[in-house]
């Protein structure tokens, strides 16, 4: 997205647009808190965090998830918001409905601008990380706080609770795409004005670009190509928060989603190997490349 001696140039600035992350902590540092820290950095932005969650987990799964007490996470989101001027939020894993309901009431007590919710419900080994009742929050309470929701296909399926038909890895772009948009009307109408359902569980790794303005849907199509690649691990974390970050730095929607799928793409294309099996995206490839 910036090449090397724009970066520079960014960092060194005296000033950065602040992102507040509300996510999991992941000891593997490819996805939640740490990973968003990384891509913030990355794009010339300074990331403030509240922990939702942590959980044990390698490269090789999930083992284990413990919310944190939520009145831990309102007093913290609280301070940063008394503290600091937040140009965007992301928002990923929230382990319970309690802290979910607690993340509610500080956009409805606050109103940040630029909400980017990234709907993580399950970890890539299929552990459950949100429990039935933070489900129901986000479905009824944070979708209509939020600005832009960065669903995959399954999590969009899950959250619209449409029986759409299932998707398949193998499924063409052309036979997805009436699904799809079926998908981001229904989230429409639970009160989400943007939507970007992502295609990385696709043949082609195209995203979809829904936006609800004055009772007229508009749509954007993002095309791309699948990389051959293990170090795929958080690329819907980095994704959500590239975005956040495009819009804090005073991007369009359009223009910050095609920012994020690039710095995502670029990311993985430029990872090196990290630990046993699905490993992380490389968030600060920006940073090795040459003038």
């Amino acid at each position: 997205m910036f090449p090397a001696k724009r970066l520079r140039y960014i960092l060194g600035m005296g000033a950065r647009p602040i992102v507040l992350s509300i996510a999991g902590h992941d000891p593997s540092s490819g996805a939640g808190i740490t990973a968003d820290i990384k891509t913030a950095a990355a794009l010339g932005c300074y990331a403030v965090t509240c922990i939702t969650a942590l959980t044990v987990q390698s490269t090789q799964g999930v083992y284990g998830v413990e919310p944190v007490r939520p009145d831990l996470v309102r007093d913290a989101l609280l301070r940063l918001a008394d503290d600091v001027s937040i140009a965007a939020v992301r928002i990923g894993m929230l382990g319970s409905g309690e802290v979910a309901s607690a993340v509610a009431d500080f956009l409805s007590h606050s109103k940040p601008p630029n909400v980017v919710l990234d709907p993580v419900l399950q970890s890539s080994s299929g552990v459950s990380l949100v429990d039935a009742t933070g489900l129901a929050v986000i479905r009824t309470q944070l979708l209509p706080l939020s600005d832009v929701l960065t669903p995959n296909v399954e999590e969009a399926s899950e959250l619209a609770d449409a029986d759409v038909g299932g998707f398949s890895c193998s499924q063409s772009w052309e036979s997805a795409l009436p699904q799809i948009r079926r998908l981001a009307s229904k989230l429409h109408d639970m009160g989400c004005g943007g939507v970007v359902i992502t295609g990385g569980h696709l043949s082609e790794a195209n995203d979809h670009l829904s936006v609800w303005d004055s009772g007229r849907i508009t749509e954007q199509i993002f095309w791309g190509s699948r990389l051959a690649s293990q170090a795929t691990h958080g690329t819907g974390c980095a994704f959500a928060m590239a975005l956040a970050c495009g819009l804090a730095r005073g991007h369009s929607l359009p223009e910050a989603v095609s920012g994020a799928k690039d710095f995502v793409r670029k990311a993985i294309a430029a990872a090196y190997p990290v630990g046993k099996r699905v490993g992380p995206i490389n968030h600060l490839f920006s940073l090795g490349e040459d003038d």
